[in-house]
């Protein structure tokens, strides 16, 4: 299924004084909107994902699971700075008709979301029921929600933090450095630090898996091995599987755009800007989260005046946000019932 396409011709004011002077924002959307149903589902993706969340999100978002186009209007918008149709990088640069490349502006969360805010506006939809995001999607719904204040009744931030971490600015900063030593990187087409972006892949996967899940995925079948290791082969296998679908101008700049994350700045600090979020927030940690660990959810949820702190259990660390439909299912259906009981 295609985005649609939203070409907004007055451009966007960034954080950091540059201005796009055109931003097109592509998203996609299941379902009815009905504003006297309040049924308005706004998803933020996370890293490398695109506006279809019912390919990527699957056993949450689809005809037949919990979030449906039969009950709700679910609305999923790709990040700018991506490549999956939204500005980015590999974009036309109005001034001169050829793409930004190395020339794209450095962007922060804060830009990620007064361009959604734009696109919200665009649809009409004056009351979020549920914004949902992991991940750096988490980050840009937490944003969004301190925006949003009287508009969105009801917030989930999976597997993220308020602030990125010295030890996720660190993955990241090696990955970026995996893309800037490969000679391509210097050029300007397409397909340019591809090979770098091979090995960055690699590196963040790192993070995004445990000890555990490798020793429960990866061990050898046969004994006496000396090489050809099936470890080595699953590194390689996902560097070339991100490298089919994504590019690494867009990698090297949302990498940046999770460093730039910190909801304190210019606002009294962390936890004076948490205590403006008035949304009901459920706060989602995953128990094996080795990039965003549990204690970065608690400090979330115990500075947003009307939040709550779950936990799900996975063997897959960081990625059991995608993988435990199962779990995620039951978390939100109670949230989501206890609320209706104690608006009632």
């Amino acid at each position: 299924m295609n985005p649609n396409c939203y070409i907004h011709k007055e451009g966007l004011q960034l954080e950091s004084g540059e201005r796009l002077k055109e931003l097109t924002i592509a998203y996609h959307t299941y379902g009815e909107y009905d504003p006297s149903r309040n049924n308005v589902i706004w998803v933020c993706h996370a890293l490398t994902a695109n506006s279809d969340v019912f390919d990527w999100w699957a056993g949450l978002f689809g005809e037949n699971d919990f979030f449906n186009p039969k009950d709700y209007f679910i609305v999923c918008a790709n990040f700018l700075g991506s490549c999956y149709g939204t500005t980015g990088p590999l974009s036309k640069n109005p001034e001169n008709g050829q793409a930004y490349y190395h020339d794209f502006p450095q962007l922060t969360v804060r830009d990620l979301v007064a361009a959604h805010e734009i696109l919200r506006k665009h649809l009409n939809i004056n009351r979020i029921h549920m914004m949902i995001g992991s991940s750096l999607g988490g980050m840009q719904a937490l944003e969004w929600a301190y925006l949003l204040n009287g508009k969105l009744d009801n917030l989930v931030v999976l597997a993220s933090n308020a602030k990125h971490s010295p030890w996720g600015i660190a993955f990241n900063e090696s990955q970026r450095m995996s893309i800037e030593v490969d000679p391509t990187w210097k050029e300007s087409n397409d397909e340019a630090g591809l090979n770098g972006m091979r090995v960055a892949r690699s590196i963040a996967l790192l993070s995004y898996r445990t000890y555990a899940t490798y020793d429960h995925s990866q061990q050898e079948n046969e004994e006496g091995k000396t090489d050809d290791y099936r470890a080595s082969s699953y590194q390689r296998y996902q560097g070339e599987k991100l490298a089919r679908r994504f590019n690494a101008y867009s990698y090297w700049h949302l990498s940046k755009i999770m460093d730039s994350h910190d909801m304190g700045r210019n606002r009294g600090g962390l936890i004076t800007a948490l205590k403006e979020i008035k949304s009901r927030t459920l706060v989602i940690g995953v128990d094996s989260d080795q990039i965003f660990p549990i204690n970065e959810q608690k400090f979330i949820a115990d500075h947003i005046p009307q939040a709550q702190y779950l936990e799900i259990h996975s063997l897959y660390g960081h990625d059991g946000f995608l993988l435990e439909q199962e779990q995620l299912t039951k978390v939100l259906q109670s949230f989501l019932i206890e609320n209706k009981i104690n608006e009632q």
